[in-house]
């Protein structure tokens, strides 16, 4: 009668156990769990993601950094500054239309002889 009892309790006791697994894993599929995980892994992923790309925006920072002092010591941009402007290297290609000065000198045929209002002339 022992040996009955015990079995019938073991039965149970395994019946119970795997009756709970199951219901367990079943609410584990159901479609507001699996989006609720879905949800919890996506915030963890884009939580590492976040910390990946910051660290990366820092570092690319730093690197900057570093790089423009590295040009501004190769070109001597760290050098005393003269406040006096340096002299224009420029010059006019064709004097200025409305300068009072002096009329205007174009090639014989031009556009602009004929159409003076070209607003194109500086290009």
């Amino acid at each position: 009668m022992f040996r009955r009892t015990f079995w019938f309790t073991t039965g149970v006791a395994a019946g119970v156990w795997a009756t709970t697994k199951v219901n367990r894993k079943l609410r584990q599929l159901t479609p507001e769990s699996l989006a609720a995980t879905a949800a919890n892994k996506a915030i963890e992923a884009g939580g590492r993601i976040k910390d990946r790309a910051v660290d990366f925006a820092l570092d690319v920072r730093d690197n900057m950094a570093r790089r423009e002092a590295e040009l501004g010591d190769a070109l001597g941009l760290d050098a005393p500054v003269d406040r006096e402007l340096p002299v224009s290297g420029r010059y006019a290609a064709i004097e200025n239309r409305n300068s009072p000065k002096s009329k205007p000198r174009y090639a014989e045929g031009s556009a602009y002889l004929t159409n003076p209002y070209n607003r194109n002339e500086d290009h």
